[in-house]
């Protein structure tokens, strides 16, 4: 048996360095998710200004999902070359013209600004991941609690003003998501403040292509997958689902809002149980029942009363849920370099399986004319999940793709 291979001691900062590099990680979570949130409650008006169908809307809600798997594949070829930091910088490039572009307020201009920002959040999450595990391999879980965390709260934010914004400005989409790139820029030159400090430590040449043989990566990557499905299911759905229960409109945003909020509270915590145990089996088990629970409970619970504490218990799993996903791109991977092309292959892969979700949702519902298909359809897709957690979530590691080998 090979001996694993571990980080080299001179790339793991310190003091300034440290610093810089946690800030430019929490400038970039911040920054990731706000472009998608921020849709959902202005689609009626987008759909009304620009007179397009409800497939537009469909296709404009799909699309980010989509790019986030496809350009994931890009991120370790381009960090390889550049480095995190640099890539991370160039998210955030990438992110302004994209939210500029979607400002522009023709068709063509917010679907080609929606790639644009999806290939951007594509390529940053999964140089992320690699980052906190070359410079902070011994607290990953906790590094990436923060991360999760900055991650939805800068969504829930964002989902919760822009409605209140546009009306303030007498928009009705165009300068609110034009406003997007204003946090964007904020980021965007402190980060390069930060840039200066950071460690700079180069990627090492590797394979990220072994990993397609190994069953572990595939593994994580099904798992990241049915996670990212059910929480767009969330995004699309919650609202409806809500709606159905004979709750208004006003009260169903008001639902994913919180949802969105309680998230962070999950994001936060689910790691600190994650620091003290080397085999996350258990967490993933617990965090797959609670979130078939808050599902049953928002569709088959007394109303409002049951909604509201099935809204709360489902956001709180979900965060926990997506944190254990990121995070275990970390605790099964040797080196930051291997961390980098998992987190690549499992966003990669998940997202695109991310994307089914939503629309099967739909489709069931629109058949069915109820819930009950969904929901037994969201309950299998937990049952997958735990499946696929009590195999990733063993304390094994995947092959290094720097060329090191194991039996």
């Amino acid at each position: 048996m090979s001996s694993t291979r571990v980080e080299p001691a001179p790339t793991r900062p310190k003091g300034t360095a440290a610093v810089a590099t946690i800030v430019l990680i929490v400038l970039v979570a911040v920054a990731l998710r706000p472009p998608f949130t921020a849709v959902a409650p202005l689609l009626e008006r987008i759909q009304h200004d620009l007179g397009v169908s409800t497939t537009f809307s469909g296709v404009l809600t799909t699309l980010p999902v989509v790019c986030l798997g496809v350009f994931a594949f890009l991120a370790p070829t381009l960090r390889q070359r550049f480095g995190d930091e640099k890539v991370l910088v160039g998210c955030l490039v990438v992110l302004l013209v994209g939210n500029l572009l979607r400002a522009v307020g023709s068709v063509w201009a917010l679907l080609l600004g929606t790639v644009v920002v999806g290939a951007g959040i594509a390529v940053a999450n999964v140089a992320l991941p690699g980052l906190i595990k070359r410079d902070f391999p011994h607290n990953v879980p906790v590094i990436t609690a923060a991360y999760t965390m900055c991650l939805t709260l800068g969504g829930a934010v964002a989902a919760s003003i822009v409605v209140p914004l546009g009306d303030a400005l007498g928009s009705t989409w165009q300068a609110p998501l034009g406003l997007l790139a204003a946090p964007v820029l904020v980021a965007l030159v402190i980060s390069a403040f930060a840039l200066r400090h950071s460690s700079g430590a180069a990627p090492q040449p590797s394979r990220p292509g072994r990993l397609w043989r190994s069953p572990l990566a595939w593994q994580v990557t099904v798992f990241m997958g049915l996670q990212s499905a059910m929480a767009y299911v969330v995004f699309g759905w919650l609202p409806t689902m809500v709606t159905s229960r004979g709750m208004g409109p006003e009260v169903a945003g008001l639902a994913l809002g919180v949802q969105a909020a309680v998230q962070a509270v999950g994001s936060m915590t689910v790691p600190l149980f994650i620091k003290r145990t080397r085999d996350q089996r258990w967490i993933a088990a617990v965090l797959a029942v609670l979130i078939a629970l808050g599902f049953a409970g928002i569709l088959l619970g007394p109303a409002p009363t049951g909604v509201w504490a099935a809204t709360v218990l489902l956001g709180y799993a979900q965060g926990g849920a997506f944190a254990l996903a990121l995070t275990l791109f970390g605790l099964r991977s040797p080196d930051s370099d291997t961390t980098a092309a998992l987190s690549g292959m499992a966003q990669g892969g998940g997202y695109l399986i991310a994307a089914v979700g939503p629309l099967l949702i739909g489709f069931a519902y629109d058949v069915t004319g109820n819930w009950t298909v969904p929901l037994a359809l969201l309950v299998a897709c937990c049952a997958g999940w735990l499946w696929a957690g009590a195999l990733a979530g063993r304390p094994r590691e995947v092959v290094s793709v720097r060329g090191s080998t194991r039996p």
